[in-house]
Parts: structure tokens; C-alpha cells; sequence
């Protein structure tokens, strides 16, 4: 019951491997190291991973074409390193399905921070519960279960949430008929302090709205509000099942 959790790192800079993988292990986790994708693909279909922690920069395949190629198969959480920090890589690698982006100055300490969160948020993190019954969030047919994080549709079908996505569309729906900035929503979502130039939650977003809109491009849920952020327009209704 105890067992630790996987964590591949994919990153040909050997310092940064070693300083990872001997503070990750230090505190609880079980470390593998990769140095290239073509590494990291061997590990990845020889052991259980938990989560990926990867360079953009990598020798062959890059970070980027490799993290769109394992959300094309996986949900596995993924947070990415660069040594460039601007904008663009943020909201690419956003893009290409990662669930956090972090610079590769950033110190261990907040790695393990977000590594942790991105965990418990996607649902791999031990959880301990009191009680038989699910907490869900109804609005137009749609089911949002939280505490399976859970998103069914009026039809039942499961549909596929990143962690991101979900803690994301809980947020929203968590507030319906309330503005939320940016801002807000990453505090809430992420429990981080917003950059003011983080456009994460844009695209996060943009694929909500390509999962649960009729018209992504006219929604009638995830509203943007001008110079203000975004309001979740549907009636909520909040109610407890049956486990």
C-alpha cells in the first residue's frame, strides 16, 4: 500500500539528472533517468511510470514532438523543463499536452512541490476518504464527478480530463455566474501564484471548449468575458451519490 511513486526524468544535461534523481529519491520517490526520448520510450514500455519530468531540449526527438506523442497514447502526467522561458515555449508545450512548465532554473524544492500537485490532482496521489458517497457537479446533462475526477456526458460517456483540465473546469463550475481572471483561476486551479503573462489557462480553455461545446468557437459554458477572464454560464446543481 505503500508503494513509491515512478518518476521518469528525460534530460541529456547529466548534472540536472543526478541533482534530481538524488533529491527525488530523498523524498519518497522512485527515480529513473533517461537521456534522450528514445530512452525514455524503452523505460516507458518496460516499467510502470507515474509521471514524466522533461527537458524540451533532448538530442534526436525533442521535448516537445515527444510529450504530443505520449498524450497521444497515455494521460500520464507530464511536467516540462527549458532553459527558455518565454512565453511561446510555455504555451507550446501547453499545447502539446503538459500538464505543468516550469523553467530548469527553478530549484528542486519547487519541482517537488509541483510534481506533488500535479499527482494529487490527476488523481495518482494517495487519497484517503471518509465516506460512500461522490460529490458531483450536474450542469445541462453533464455529470463532473469530483471525487473520482470524473467528466461524464449527457450521452455517459467518460471523457478524458488532464489534470490540468479538470482541476481547471472544477473551478469554473465550483463558481458558475462568477467572473474569474487568469489569475484566479490559477490560483485556485494550481494553487500558484500567477505570472502576468501566463496564458496556460487559454489553453487549457480552448481544449475544454473542444470537449464540451456544441460550437467551441460560440460557447455556451466557458464564456469570455473582455478584459475580465471567464464566466462558467451554466446552472450548476450540486448533489451527492452512491459510491
Amino acid at each position: 500500500m505503500n508503494e513509491l511513486r515512478h518518476l521518469l526524468v528525460v534530460d541529456d544535461d547529466q548534472e540536472i539528472c543526478t541533482l534530481l534523481s538524488q533529491f527525488l529519491t530523498e523524498h519518497g520517490f522512485r527515480v529513473s533517468i533517461a537521456r534522450s526520448a528514445k530512452d525514455a520510450t524503452r523505460i516507458l514500455e518496460a516499467a510502470r511510470i507515474d509521471l514524466v519530468i522533461l527537458d524540451i531540449m533532448l538530442p534526436g526527438e525533442n521535448g516537445l514532438v515527444f510529450c504530443q506523442r505520449l498524450r497521444a497514447d497515455t494521460m500520464m502526467p507530464i511536467i516540462m523543463l527549458t532553459a527558455m522561458g518565454d512565453e511561446i515555449d510555455r504555451i507550446v508545450g501547453m499545447e502539446m499536452g503538459a500538464d505543468d512548465y516550469l523553467p530548469k532554473n527553478t530549484s528542486p524544492r519547487e519541482l517537488l512541490v509541483r510534481v506533488r500537485a500535479v499527482l494529487r490532482r490527476s488523481g495518482i496521489a494517495p487519497t484517503v476518504t471518509s465516506t460512500n458517497k461522490h460529490r458531483v457537479l450536474e450542469f445541462a446533462g453533464w455529470r463532473l464527478v469530483v471525487t473520482r475526477r470524473q467528466l461524464l456526458s449527457p450521452s455517459q460517456a467518460l471523457i478524458p480530463l488532464r489534470a490540468g483540465e479538470f482541476d481547471l473546469l472544477l473551478a469554473l463550475a465550483e463558481r458558475p455566474q462568477r467572473v474569474l481572471t487568469r489569475d484566479q483561476l490559477l490560483d485556485i486551479a494550481r494553487g500558484r501564484t500567477a505570472n502576468p503573462f501566463d496564458r496556460s489557462v487559454d489553453v487549457q480553455i480552448s481544449r475544454l471548449r473542444r470537449k464540451i461545446e456544441v460550437d467551441p468557437k460560440e460557447p455556451a459554458f466557458i464564456k469570455t468575458v473582455r478584459n475580465g477572464g471567464y464566466i462558467f454560464a451554466a446552472e450548476v446543481v450540486e448533489k451527492e451519490t452512491e459510491a
